[in-house]
């Protein structure tokens, strides 16, 4: 039983010393909203809906245009401009986001 106790406490010093989760700036986010939605619904049918999508598929995609290994000129813009950080973290904000 000791070493349930022993595991128990280092589980909740790992947990309470993992960095939060950074949010997205919000002019990034105002950036999206103009195509993708505030909500991430986007009201263009030519525009994919962002919100709750699946984060790590957001995360690549993003990556993806940031490279030019997916061609878009207005996300290859975008996404040039965002750090790896800021990439997740916009991907961890629309994925949680509810879907419609």
């Amino acid at each position: 039983m000791a070493w349930m106790a022993v595991m128990l406490l280092a589980l909740s010093a790992a947990a309470t010393s993992a960095p939060a989760l950074a949010e997205p700036r919000r002019s990034v986010v105002d950036d999206c909203a103009a195509c993708h939605g505030e909500d991430g619904i986007a009201r263009d049918t030519e525009v994919p809906h962002l919100a709750g999508q699946n984060e790590r598929y957001l995360f690549n995609q993003m990556m993806a245009f940031r490279s030019g290994k997916r061609a878009h000129k207005e996300m290859r813009y975008m996404a040039r401009h965002m750090s790896v950080q800021e990439i997740a973290a916009l991907a961890a904000y629309y994925a949680a986001l509810p879907p419609r």
